[in-house]
């Protein structure tokens, strides 16, 4: 008998658990409800996805989307409609907004501030601080909350945690996976005067060399052995902490950005000034290639954006003033489908990186995996379209990109979230109804 799901997606070559499947998807009710052939039954909207992979929704796990306080660069319905522009269905929002996420209740606004006004999934860490560090598993648990975020160096105020024993602190209290910001304060202090004095953005990767990165590394490796919590280390930048992590799986994940991946210093620099200023910065070749053999050998878990947007007046003053950061939810999978496309990684791995990974080592509940009862959200991606990054097709607040002018091989053409088509083929669909996330190790409010 032939039965009726509210979508089905037709002829396309899924990304599965056990490889690639050509074959159809049946929707109801926001989950997976069939995969096989399903040309004889019915459905309230049909895609026909023929030349098309469908891949588990993509999940960018480092976003800042600068709402509340600073609204004029990214809010919540700006960042997540660029999100889903770029085939993005979910994100991990960060905590230093004005005010910090470091309490319940501005956890709890931030749900309320998405809630009618998000195109996409979504959840927001806790940032962690000496101050809240003993509340932490209470606070970890808050529903929305994918994890906890820690600023070893790059932030100001309570989110700073730039000794060992705060450190300490945060890592010993609760059981959520902690993200990283590995930067050594101390060192940026010290060495901060070579910027001052130097007034170049060429100098921005000498000022927070290498070993500003490395030395906080190691540092966080001590702790996370001492305490047995879970880390996850943001955007690493240097060839050196991608060996030293290695032997460090059991307790830390890892992140690469594209970005890092894709540029290199000095010719970054060179072409954008400080519009390629971010923290870690992007450093010369020798490491670009060093990220590449961490992801080829396994050691990069995710690839997250930390897209930072600012807007081009701010990215414009004088270096050091010229705030760090660059806009990159939108820009995430086509920066890397062009990877795929030169073949420096599979689209299997990319998939684990964006889908698989994130939810695996977040908790994600439903998410990450095209498999019976597991969440409809895909991204339908175009291996063969050829398109040109441009500004104009930004829609974050800040309205440029540092791909500008990237001519790329792979392109998202559908955002599909809970089974409602929300991108298709560049144009935006529906209505903004991302829901929060739901994780195994937190409240999971309805």
């Amino acid at each position: 008998m032939a039965q009726t799901f509210d979508l089905i997606i037709h002829n396309g070559t899924l990304m599965t658990p056990g490889g690639r499947v050509q074959t159809d998807i049946g929707v109801r009710n926001g989950k997976i409800a069939a995969i096989e052939d399903l040309s004889n039954h019915d459905a309230a909207e049909k895609i026909d996805a023929k030349g098309l992979h469908v891949m588990p929704g993509a999940i960018d796990t480092q976003v800042h989307f600068r709402e509340p306080g600073g609204e004029h660069k990214e809010d919540l319905e700006s960042g997540t409609r660029a999100a889903v522009m770029g085939g993005i269905t979910g994100v991990f929002e960060m905590p230093n907004t004005n005010p910090l996420t470091t309490t319940r209740q501005a956890m709890a606004d931030k749900i309320t501030r998405a809630h009618g006004r998000a195109w996409c999934n979504h959840a927001f860490y806790m940032g962690g601080t000496a101050e809240n560090a003993a509340d932490m598993a209470d606070l970890e648990r808050s529903p929305g909350c994918c994890g906890v975020k820690v600023f070893m160096g790059s932030s100001t105020g309570n989110l700073l945690v730039e000794d060992d024993e705060s450190l300490r602190a945060v890592l010993s209290h609760g059981v959520r996976r902690v993200a990283v910001h590995a930067e050594d304060e101390p060192r940026l202090i010290e060495r901060k005067k070579l910027a001052e004095e130097s007034g170049d953005v060429h100098s921005h990767p000498v000022w927070r060399d290498d070993e500003t990165a490395i030395r906080a590394t190691k540092r966080l490796i001590n702790i996370v052995r001492e305490t047995g919590r879970k880390a996850h280390l943001l955007h690493v930048t240097t060839a050196d902490e991608m060996k030293l992590v290695s032997d460090h799986k059991d307790l830390i994940s890892v992140e690469a950005t594209p970005q890092h991946l894709t540029m290199s210093a000095p010719e970054c620099y060179d072409r954008l000034g400080s519009f390629a200023q971010m923290n870690p910065p992007i450093r010369d070749e020798q490491h670009r290639l060093g990220l590449w053999w961490g992801l080829q050998q396994g050691v990069v878990d995710i690839i997250g954006s930390d897209h930072a947007p600012h807007s081009t007046e701010e990215k414009q003053q004088p270096y050091p003033n010229s705030p760090s950061g660059m806009p990159g939810v939108q820009t995430l999978l086509p920066v890397m489908l062009n990877h795929v496309s030169h073949g420096r990684l599979t689209l299997e791995h990319l998939v684990d990186l964006v889908a698989t990974s994130p939810a695996r080592l977040f908790g994600i509940i439903g998410k990450g995996r095209i498999a019976m009862g597991y969440d409809a959200d895909f991204t339908l991606i175009d291996l063969e379209q050829q398109r040109e990054i441009t500004d104009d097709w930004i829609e974050s607040k800040c309205g440029w990109t540092p791909f500008n002018g990237e001519s790329t091989t792979g392109w998202p053409v559908g955002t599909i979230i809970a089974g409602r088509s929300v991108m298709r083929d560049g144009e935006l669909l529906g209505v903004a109804d991302g829901r929060p996330m739901k994780f195994f190790e937190s409240e999971n409010a309805d």
